[in-house]
C-alpha cells in the first residue's frame, strides 16, 4: 500500500485511504501545486492473480475514460505504471455509492430514484451514442456515486465495452449477478443498449424496494407487491426495463428517460381500461409485425418509435417554450437540427443571447457538436451557427462582456464561411470572423486614449484603413432583406457607434473626410431602409432613433460642432 504522507511521481501527496476493492485500494490525494484534490487508485501485482489480465483491464477502463466529456462521469487525469503497482489517478468524487444509503436506511424514495434514474439514463444514453457505442454492463447501487448536491456519477468501467454490430453474442460474461440481463450470461447473444436499461431496472427496484435482487428470493416482483402505495406507473416501467426479451424492454435510454419524465402519465393511463385495451392491441400489432418482418421490421419499428419520442420532446418544447424538452429531444436524436434551432430560437427571440442561455448552449455542443456537424454540416452552418455567430457577435448579453460574446462568435462563424451552401453567409461570416479576431485590439481606440491597435511585440496589428474595409462590408445595403430587421439594425448600430469611437483613428491614417461623411450618408439611408422590409416593425423604432441620433452626432464632429451630442455609444460598447 501507499504511504499515508508519500509523494507519488512527484506531485501527489496521499492524504488518507478512502476506499477498499478486492484487488485495489483508493486514496484521496492533494496536488498541492494545484492545490486540488484527486482519487488515485492502486491495483498492487502481490497478492493479486493474473495481475498482467487486471493491469490490462484497466488500461482498457481508462482508455475508454479518456474519451468521455460528461457531468456524471469521472475524468482520468494520469496513469502511472509502476514497478509492481499500477495507478490511476481521476476525478475525487465527494459523497458515497447508493448502496451506502440502501445499507443505512433502506429503501429509498420514489422521487429520488426517479431523479437518480434519469441521470443515468442521461450518462447512458451519452455512452451509446458514442461511436461506436460503450455498453456499461454493470449499473448497481455500489457503482454509482451521490453527491452532496443530489446528482449522481457512474464509476468503474472495467466491464464496459464497444458495442461489434457483427457479433452474435458475447465471448465473456461479465456484470453482476441480480442486477446482470439474461444476454450477460454466455452464449444467450450479445450485450447492447438494451442490456443497460436492464440494468438500470434492476438498480431503480433495489433502490425503492430495498430488497436486493442478489439475495433470495432471487426474482424481481412488481414494486407494488413491496410497498402499495408506490406508483404503479413507476411499476409499470421497472416491469418493462426487465423483461428477459431485449425486444420487449424499452429499445433506448431516450424512450426510457421519456417514460420516467411521464411516470405519472401512466399511472394515470392504468386506471383507464380502454387505454390498457388500446395497449394490447398495440403490443399485438407490434409483435406481428416482428414475427412478420424479423430485423427488418424491428428496426423500422425501433426507428418509429424513436422518431415518436423526438418529436413528442419538440412539440412539448414549441408549446410550453421549454428549453429542457428540447434538450431532451437533443439527446434522443443528436443528429437531427429541429431541436436545436428550436432551442437557438428560443434563446434569440427577445433579441439577446444571455450568458446563462449561451453557457446551456455550450454544454449541449460539448456533447454532440460532432454528431450534428457530422450528420450535414451545410444544414448545421445555415440554420444554428450562422444565427448563432451572428447573435454572439452583435446581440450577446445585453452588450455585457461583449468582448466575450465577440470572440465567441468567431468559432461558429469560421465554420459558416468554410461550410455553408449560401454565399451571403459565407461572405459575411468570413468577415465578422475576421473582426472577432482582431476586435479586442481595436474596441478601446478612441475611447480611453488608445490611438493604435498593437500586438504583444508592439506591432501594429490591424490597420485602420483595414477595418474601415471590414465595417464597410458587414454595412450591406438591404440587409434586411436577407437577415431579419433585428440583426440589421444590429449591425448598423455596431458600425455606427465604431464610426463615432473611431473617427479620429479613421481620419488620421487611411480614410478621408469625404469617404467619412459619405459612409455616414449611406449608413443613414440603409438604417431608413429596414422600414420597408416584411420582418420591420414598429418596436424597431427605438433602433433605428439611437442609430440615426450617433450618425448625427458624428457628423457634428466631423465638421468640429460643439454643440450637445446625445451619445449613447457606451450602451454598445
Amino acid at each position: 500500500m501507499l504511504e499515508i504522507g508519500s509523494i507519488v511521481d512527484g506531485k501527489y501527496k496521499i492524504l488518507n485511504v478512502v476506499g477498499k476493492g478486492g484487488m485495489s485500494v483508493v486514496y484521496l490525494a492533494m496536488n498541492e501545486r494545484a492545490n486540488k484534490q484527486w482519487a488515485i487508485k492502486e491495483v498492487r501485482k502481490d497478492g493479486v492473480q493474473n495481475f498482467e489480465v487486471v493491469k490490462q483491464n484497466l488500461i482498457v477502463e481508462t482508455e475508454l475514460l479518456k474519451k468521455f466529456n460528461h457531468p456524471n462521469l469521472p475524468s482520468i487525469i494520469d496513469v502511472i505504471d509502476g514497478d509492481g503497482t499500477f495507478l490511476i489517478v481521476m476525478d475525487y468524487i465527494e459523497g458515497n455509492p447508493l448502496s451506502k444509503a440502501l445499507e443505512t436506511s433502506g429503501a429509498q424514495a420514489q422521487e429520488d430514484v426517479i431523479e437518480w434514474s434519469k441521470q443515468l439514463c442521461d450518462v447512458l444514453g451519452y455512452l451509446h451514442s458514442r461511436k461506436p457505442p460503450i455498453i456499461y454492463r454493470d449499473m448497481k447501487p455500489s457503482n454509482v456515486m451521490l453527491k452532496p448536491d443530489g446528482s449522481v456519477m457512474l464509476i468503474d468501467f472495467g466491464t464496459a465495452r464497444e458495442f461489434k454490430s457483427n457479433s452474435v453474442a458475447d465471448t465473456t460474461c461479465l456484470g453482476t449477478q441480480g442486477y446482470a440481463a439474461p444476454e450477460q450470461f454466455g452464449g444467450q447473444g450479445q450485450t447492447d443498449a438494451r442490456t443497460d436499461i436492464y440494468c438500470l431496472g434492476a438498480t431503480m427496484y433495489h433502490l425503492v424496494t430495498g430488497h436486493n435482487p442478489c439475495t433470495p428470493p432471487y426474482e424481481m416482483y412488481p414494486i407494488r407487491q413491496w410497498n402499495p402505495s408506490l406508483s404503479s406507473g413507476l411499476e409499470e416501467i421497472i416491469l418493462k426495463c426487465t423483461q428477459r426479451n431485449p425486444d420487449d424492454r424499452y429499445q433506448s435510454c431516450a424512450e426510457l428517460l421519456y417514460a420516467l419524465d411521464h411516470y405519472q402519465d401512466l399511472d394515470i393511463e392504468n386506471k383507464k381500461v380502454q387505454s390498457f385495451k388500446w395497449k394490447i392491441f398495440l403490443s399485438s400489432l407490434i409483435m406481428t409485425v416482428v414475427m412478420l418482418f424479423g430485423t427488418i421490421g424491428f428496426s423500422i419499428a425501433r426507428s418509429l418509435e424513436t422518431a415518436s419520442t423526438y418529436e413528442s420532446y419538440v412539440n412539448h418544447a414549441q408549446n410550453a417554450q421549454s428549453a429542457e424538452e428540447y434538450i431532451k429531444a437533443i439527446k434522443t436524436e443528436p443528429d437531427r437540427i429541429e431541436a436545436y434551432t428550436g432551442l437557438l430560437e428560443l434563446y434569440i427571440n427577445d433579441k439577446n443571447l444571455s450568458k446563462k442561455e449561451y453557457d446551456t448552449l455550450v454544454k449541449v455542443m460539448d456533447e454532440y457538436e460532432d454528431v450534428i456537424r457530422n450528420s450535414n454540416p451545410e444544414v448545421f452552418a445555415d440554420e444554428f451557427e450562422y444565427p448563432l455567430g451572428k447573435n454572439l457577435f452583435f446581440a450577446y448579453n445585453n452588450g455585457v462582456d461583449q468582448i466575450r460574446g465577440i470572440n465567441s462568435s468567431a468559432k461558429w462563424l469560421k465554420n459558416v464561411a468554410k461550410n455553408s451552401s449560401n454565399e451571403k453567409y459565407r461572405t459575411r461570416s468570413e468577415i465578422i470572423s475576421k473582426i472577432a479576431g482582431y476586435y479586442s485590439k481595436v474596441k478601446d481606440i478612441g475611447t480611453s486614449g488608445q490611438q493604435v491597435a498593437r500586438d504583444v511585440d508592439g506591432e501594429e496589428s490591424i490597420s485602420a484603413g483595414e477595418y474601415w474595409q471590414d465595417l464597410m462590408a458587414i454595412a450591406e445595403p438591404d440587409l434586411a432583406k436577407t437577415e431579419t430587421s433585428d440583426i440589421a439594425l444590429c449591425v448598423y448600430k455596431f458600425v455606427a457607434i465604431e464610426l463615432q469611437n473611431k473617427m479620429d483613428w479613421f481620419l488620421e491614417r487611411d480614410v478621408t473626410k469625404d469617404a467619412f461623411q459619405n459612409a455616414l450618408d449611406l449608413l443613414e439611408q440603409y438604417t431608413n431602409d429596414v422600414k420597408t422590409s416584411s420582418s420591420y416593425d414598429s418596436r424597431n423604432d427605438n433602433d433605428i432613433n439611437q442609430i440615426i441620433q450617433t450618425i448625427e452626432n458624428t457628423r457634428m464632429l466631423l465638421n468640429g460642432s460643439s454643440g450637445s451630442l446625445n451619445d449613447f455609444s457606451e450602451e454598445g460598447e
